[in-house]
């Protein structure tokens, strides 16, 4: 007798990006039957013709797309073929309101979701390292857990639909903090003729050493801002972070800030930049300081 095949998971994913590319690239490496769909095609296999026609062809879909009203309407576009035995795992960061929404959105439509937007970019997809912060049921979680392993080196478990989300906004927020400030300072080295590479050795055995600086001070100093993290990106991430302040009474003047400064770096068109071409500001532009205000969209 002939010996039984094994059969292929199947998975989907929405959103094909720098991130979601990488993710149905790691997903395919594991074994994952993968089916992809991009609103500007591509050349993907299983590349197919509607967000509706993943969903027919697998049970848990992942979307990596920009904003709120991108996955609202990617769920609509799915609709009635999503049933029960869909799970819809949202990865885009669109804020705790926008999650809750997608949320009773999917659930409306007979189906599962869970909250697992990720933390790492380009070169972390690449070597399916990201880290996912997941907020929903168990059960669900537990459907969705091969696939999301898939394109990561560790899961935290965050709690309830929407916590994950406050999780994601709140470390991006730190992150384009830490990323103004290494800006800021690589430009006072620069005007003080001191070679910026001393800079580099010195925050080496710095205490205010981090992930970020290790990954943005060389690319600042050469000029490279090949995008990892887009800044239109992170400057929506931090505006989220702003409006969810602004619902807890929390003041953050930092964030104010630093979205001020990627405000500025967006109107001079460098909006598909690395978030690190801030930088530039300094660069090219005179003091970061200078950059304008900003308007806060409710992007629920």
């Amino acid at each position: 007798m002939p010996l039984s095949r094994k059969i292929k998971r199947k998975a989907g994913v929405i959103g094909l990006g720098i991130i979601g590319a990488n993710v149905a690239a790691s997903l395919r490496h594991a074994g994952f039957q993968t089916f992809v769909w991009n609103r500007t095609p591509k050349p993907a296999p299983n590349f197919l013709g509607s967000p509706g026609d993943v969903a027919q062809s697998c049970e848990v879909i992942q979307l990596f797309v920009s904003d709120a009203n991108a996955v609202n309407e990617m769920i609509d576009a799915m609709g009635s073929k999503l049933t029960p035995k869909h799970v819809v795992v949202c990865s885009s960061t669109i804020g705790m309101d926008g999650t809750l929404a997608a949320a009773r959105k999917v659930q409306g439509y007979g189906a599962s979701f869970l909250d697992a937007p990720f933390t790492g970019s380009k070169l972390a997809a690449e070597k399916h390292h990201l880290v996912y912060y997941v907020g929903g049921e168990e059960q669900v979680f537990v459907r969705t857990k091969p696939q999301l392993e898939a394109s990561s080196k560790a899961i935290i478990r965050v709690g309830d639909v929407g916590d994950a989300a406050i999780i994601k906004v709140v470390t991006n927020m730190i992150s384009a903090a830490t990323n103004q400030s290494l800006a800021e300072s690589l430009a006072i080295v620069r005007k003080a003729g001191i070679d910026p590479n001393v800079l580099a050795e010195a925050l080496h055995h710095n205490a205010a050493r981090s992930g970020v600086i290790d990954l943005k001070l060389p690319k600042m100093i050469e000029g490279n801002f090949e995008p990892h993290f887009a800044l239109k990106h992170m400057l929506k991430d931090v505006k989220l972070g702003i409006h969810l302040a602004e619902q807890l009474g929390v003041s953050t003047p930092a964030a104010v800030s630093v979205a001020s400064a990627m405000t500025q770096a967006v109107t001079h068109g460098w909006d598909n930049l690395d978030f690190s071409a801030v930088a530039k500001l300094n660069q090219d532009q005179g003091d970061a300081s200078e950059a304008g205000d900003f308007e806060i969209v409710n992007e629920s």
